[in-house]
């Protein structure tokens, strides 16, 4: 590894200082909010989303230091890096505290929830969850593939999925999903896309997650409960074959949970 100038550790100082101003400002921001929503719970909902916002923008101002380590020092920033990780984490907790984190259960369980954003645009429902999305392709690119947190991801990846499922007024989504003459049809067939597509990935990945580290039936059954919850979205939609091939791929992944589950309990006797 080339010998890092003293040029290079100024210009690092100097920049990263830059950065450390700009997360202590958001910090202090994050601090008032919380006292805010403490205070009056009008508007928490939206107050909330904000702070999802702002933490993802904090979440690049860490990978910037990260980065900036790397371009200048050649190392990686593990401090930066663990406080993105984090970041991400707060972002993805206030939105459930928004939309709530369930996964497999009828829309009616949380509406009330979503009924208190009903002035939130699709286009801004779905540009958050993108930028969600991104932030954490971001966090997890920088990692890399061998890192300790790998199987920690699949945790944040599916909380992800879950909230970008529960944010859509999926009542409203089924209308305008269909209908090409709605001003918000694009976002929301993109949305309801991408929402498919996440609910999958949770699911395979939880049964990766159980095949190759831990053994555990509460992964198997949460990678079932993410098929089931694609399961509904296509029987809202009305796309049956999907619908029932969701639920063909949900019995045989119970079935082997249960067989698994038994084999194991006659091992411990």
């Amino acid at each position: 590894m080339a010998k890092v100038t003293e040029e290079a550790r100024q210009t690092y100082a100097e920049q990263i200082a830059v950065y450390q101003q700009q997360i202590d400002a958001l910090l202090i921001r994050e601090k008032n909010m919380l006292m805010m929503i403490e205070k009056d719970a009008n508007g928490a909902s939206y107050k909330r989303l904000m702070l999802t916002d702002e933490m993802l923008f904090l979440t690049t101002l860490y990978l910037s230091k990260h980065w900036l380590s790397l371009s200048l020092l050649s190392v990686k920033n593990e401090d930066a890096l663990n406080d993105a990780r984090k970041t991400l984490y707060k972002a993805v907790i206030y939105l459930e505290e928004v939309v709530s984190n369930f996964i497999d259960v009828p829309y009616a369980d949380y509406e009330e929830r979503v009924d208190e954003i009903k002035n939130l645009p699709e286009a801004k429902r779905y540009y958050l969850i993108r930028k969600l999305g991104l932030a954490i392709r971001m966090v997890v690119d920088a990692y890399g593939d061998n890192t300790k947190w790998r199987w920690t991801f699949v945790e944040l990846e599916a909380r992800f999925a879950t909230v970008a499922k529960n944010i859509l007024d999926i009542k409203t989504a089924s209308k305008n999903g269909l209908d090409p003459r709605s001003p918000e049809y694009d976002d929301t067939v993109y949305h309801l896309r991408l929402v498919k597509r996440l609910l999958q990935q949770a699911a395979d990945r939880y049964r990766e997650k159980y095949e190759l580290s831990t053994g555990r039936i509460d992964d198997f059954r949460l990678a079932i409960n993410y098929l089931l919850a694609l399961r509904r979205i296509h029987i809202i939609l009305n796309e049956r074959d999907d619908a029932e091939e969701a639920k063909k791929k949900a019995d045989i992944w119970k079935e082997k949970m249960e067989k698994d589950h038994k084999k194991s309990e006659a091992q411990k006797k």
